[in-house]
């Protein structure tokens, strides 16, 4: 079973890929002009991640960015929307930390086991290729999330920390396609 999506409003163009793999596995793609340390920076960095990780699109204000990016430590992000009276907030600890290479989370507030998440930085010449994979404890849970909408706005977070690393070095130029 593969789905595969990429996400924007021009598909050719685009350079994040969104793939179903199996029941349980949501993987998403993408290349970055620069050094792994650069593009681990942004994800590891509380001042730099609330710059990038949700879509604008999605109507969602970071509130708080609290990480400890270090194996057996955790995170929590607070975000508020217009249309909720409480703040959301997101958390769980990082279960691998391998600098400039491997982060891995556990997401830990729902009801049930949440999804573990695992992002690598594979530097490639130039250029750095982040391959993130969600596995879900089960179909349904997978299911439930595409139906939401939280696994859509990969494109446009990833375009964001596309801005945000040439913004940080304008030397790097735009990410190459996949």
């Amino acid at each position: 079973m593969t789905a595969k999506n990429e996400s924007g409003p021009n598909a050719a163009a685009n350079r994040t890929v969104v793939e179903r793999t199996s029941e349980r596995e949501l993987i998403v793609r993408r290349s970055f002009n620069g050094p792994a340390r650069l593009v681990f920076e942004a994800w590891t960095t509380p001042e730099l991640l609330m710059r990038w990780w949700t879509p604008k699109s999605f109507g969602l204000t970071f509130i708080s960015c609290e990480l400890d990016a270090r194996t057996g430590a955790g995170y929590s992000f607070v975000f508020g929307h217009p249309d909720f009276d409480q703040p959301m907030t997101f958390f769980g600890r990082y279960i691998d930390v391998s600098p400039h290479s491997r982060l891995v989370w556990t997401n830990e507030e729902g009801a049930e086991d949440g999804p573990v998440t695992t992002v690598t930085f594979e530097e490639q010449g130039a250029q750095t290729l982040v391959v993130m994979l969600d596995l879900y404890p089960s179909k349904q849970a997978l299911d439930g999330a595409i139906d939401s909408g939280s696994t859509s706005g990969f494109g446009e977070s990833f375009e964001q920390l596309d801005d945000l690393l040439i913004a940080r070095d304008p030397g790097m130029g735009r990410s190459s396609d996949l």
